[in-house]
């Protein structure tokens, strides 16, 4: 039986209301881990859950940082690759530039001479 507009509709709405109680759980979890002691954390489960989904957290935001960091760099990067190729492209266009002169002085001297 092929499923109805409506219940794909209904199936993606609950996901998403599945996943906004859990991130809101997961906010909650690291709030209370941030204020959980070591002792609590090996005596309760809970702490202990509490007090990883805080250290995981923690985990998150340096990787996030150094994933910013990286892009910069990256950025950077590719900005210098980019300066470097500007700089040869003026290179070669003066020395065309040049070469024309020269062709054009060439040109003159001939027609000059006629």
């Amino acid at each position: 039986m092929p499923l109805k507009n409506t219940d794909v509709m209904k199936f993606l709405a609950v996901w998403e209301m599945v996943h906004e109680m859990a991130d809101e759980g997961m906010k909650a979890s690291i709030a209370r881990g941030a204020n959980t002691s070591k002792g609590d954390m090996a005596s309760d489960p809970s702490a202990f859950v509490d007090g990883l989904a805080a250290v995981i957290d923690a985990k998150k935001e340096v990787i996030k940082a150094e994933l910013i960091a990286g892009e910069d760099a990256e950025l950077e990067k590719d900005e210098s690759a980019t300066a470097q190729a500007v700089a040869e492209m003026r290179y070669e266009v003066a020395e065309l530039r040049g070469r024309m002169e020269s062709m054009s002085a060439t040109i003159d001297a001939i027609a000059a001479k006629l």
